[in-house]
């Protein structure tokens, strides 16, 4: 880590930009988060230096689309069968696979909800295949996978419009 500034907003990096031209570093990579003000900030600051967002971030934009998704397809339960049928499964969905509660039936409980509906079952998965990205052993593996994950059969497609 070389800097950090006061505050939320790109107004925040203004003495980072002044001192980087003043020490003639050439920067490849930056990481941050998903903010626009800062991506925005880098581009204009340092055009070709490589964007990198952390897997929290990834994985909790996703999330949020998976909620969505899940209250969508809620609705549609709910006026066309008249019954919660994926009421309840939020926090499961969101979880870590690894950290189910076996004795409060958490993995039987999103197995049946996964069962009962397609496009949500197809998300989750997405999902858990996105987050595993980051557990590869190396930079090459890990881009290999997140290539494969990209190129997934067609099957997705309404699942992925349904999430973005």
């Amino acid at each position: 880590m070389i800097f950090v500034g006061n505050g939320k907003g790109a107004d925040a990096l203004i003495p980072f930009w002044k001192r980087l031209k003043r020490s003639g570093a050439r920067i490849e990579a930056v990481a941050t988060d998903m903010g626009p003000a800062y991506i925005s900030a880098v581009r204009a600051n340092i055009p070709d230096a490589t964007l990198v967002f952390d897997h929290f971030h990834i994985i909790k934009l996703f999330n949020e689309k998976l909620t969505k998704l899940r209250r969508d397809l809620q609705r549609e339960a709910e006026n066309g069968l008249g019954k919660p049928v994926l009421k309840g499964i939020r926090w499961l969905l969101l979880k870590n696979p690894d950290n189910l509660d076996d004795k409060r039936n958490e993995r039987q409980r999103l197995d049946e909800a996964l069962k009962l509906n397609e496009p949500l079952a197809t998300a989750y998965y997405m999902k858990e295949e996105l987050r595993n990205i980051w557990h590869q052993p190396d930079k090459l593996s890990a881009q290999n996978a997140l290539d494969e994950w990209v190129k997934k059969p067609l099957l997705r497609m309404s699942t992925c419009q349904a999430i973005l």
